[in-house]
């Protein structure tokens, strides 16, 4: 006390007092414990809860696709029959499909089906949304129309339009008659065929996707339009330059998607067939590669050549995704360059 007096008069600091001797440590309690514990679980929930949201898809996934995926990989490099042993073969299989022209005939049947299918599909479709996109009477009536074939089952679909290609008794050839035309073989002759079931293909998706092109257009600003005229441009121009522009991610987006479809094309050829659709008709003249799929797997018990043809589809998928991300990538690094372009057509 003294030092302590002594330095407050000559004006020093004053020392600090003496620490306290630590007292005993609190063990933790139970409520310590148990707090301690939620923390934990609590970390642990939020870490977790996102895969556990997830992790059905992917079980799913691995279940009914990833395995499925695999296992007809297997198969495609072996010799296998239905109640027989596997035989390992390499990519013989692959090797005999190359040199088999029922495999090349399915395959061209498959493009010319597709392109039949698809182009006229698209074009009808662009043009019916653009019309749903004015303000007409009954729009939400024609709506519901348009989409109403897509609700419609295969089999009902291509049943009616078997009979009414008929090539006997079939309206079609009825009213070809009436205009002076000579009746059409529309289930034995190749192009007929073809043409007749991608009308059955075309009838069914146009509705479909001219709601997707509709949900498309309406999202396109108003202020393009409005400028586009003042500048004096007519409806044609305006559709040309400023609609088909800004909706060209989603007819990319149709286009593959349709693609994909057409190639794996199967129940309207097999049912528009009848008892020859296995077969694609009595001259294989319109056989897809699903329907050579299904006649070599589940006709023939040829389950090795059967899973090569789905591996070959496979890759021809993909290799429509690639050309499919190729040509967005472009279309957006072609707008990067050029922001003006797009509204400016």
């Amino acid at each position: 006390m003294a030092t302590s007096i002594r330095a407050a008069a000559d004006g020093g600091p004053s020392p600090a007092p003496p620490a306290a001797a630590p007292g005993p440590t609190r063990p933790p309690t139970a409520a310590d414990r148990s707090g301690s514990r939620r923390s934990r679980l609590y970390r642990w929930d939020m870490k977790a809860t996102p895969y556990a949201f997830v992790a059905p898809f992917f079980v799913c996934f691995a279940a009914f696709g990833l395995f499925p995926l695999l296992y007809t990989g297997w198969l495609s490099l072996h010799r296998v029959e239905l109640g027989g042993k596997s035989e390992w073969r390499g990519l013989d299989n692959y090797t005999a499909l190359a040199d088999s022209d029922f495999f090349w005939n399915a395959l061209g049947n498959t493009f010319t089906l597709g392109v039949l299918s698809t182009v006229p599909q698209l074009l009808m479709a662009l043009g019916l949304a653009h019309l749903l996109n004015y303000r007409l009477r009954g729009r939400g009536f024609l709506r519901v129309a348009v989409l109403a074939p897509y609700a419609t089952s295969i089999a009902a679909a291509t049943l009616v339009f078997a009979q009414l290609f008929n090539s006997d008794y079939g309206l079609v050839n009825t009213l070809l008659g009436w205009v002076g035309f000579e009746p059409v073989d529309w289930e034995s002759s190749r192009w007929p065929a073809q043409i007749a079931i991608s009308v059955i293909v075309i009838w069914r998706w146009t509705g479909y996707n001219a709601l997707i092109y509709l949900a498309a257009m309406q999202a396109v600003p108003k202020d393009l339009y409005e400028a586009a005229a003042l500048d004096g441009a007519s409806r044609w121009r305006q559709f040309t330059s400023v609609t088909i522009p800004s909706i060209r991610p989603t007819i990319l987006f149709t286009v593959v998607v349709s693609t994909i479809g057409a190639t794996q094309l199967f129940g309207e050829p097999m049912l528009y067939g009848g008892s020859l659709g296995v077969s694609g008709g009595s001259g294989n003249q319109y056989q897809t590669l699903s329907l050579l799929m299904y006649e070599k797997g589940w006709v023939t018990g040829a389950l090795g050549q059967a899973s090569a043809i789905a591996w070959v589809m496979l890759l021809l998928l993909l290799l429509i995704g690639a050309v499919r991300l190729l040509a967005a990538r472009r279309a957006r690094t072609r707008d990067e360059r050029d922001p003006t372009g797009r509204a400016a057509g």
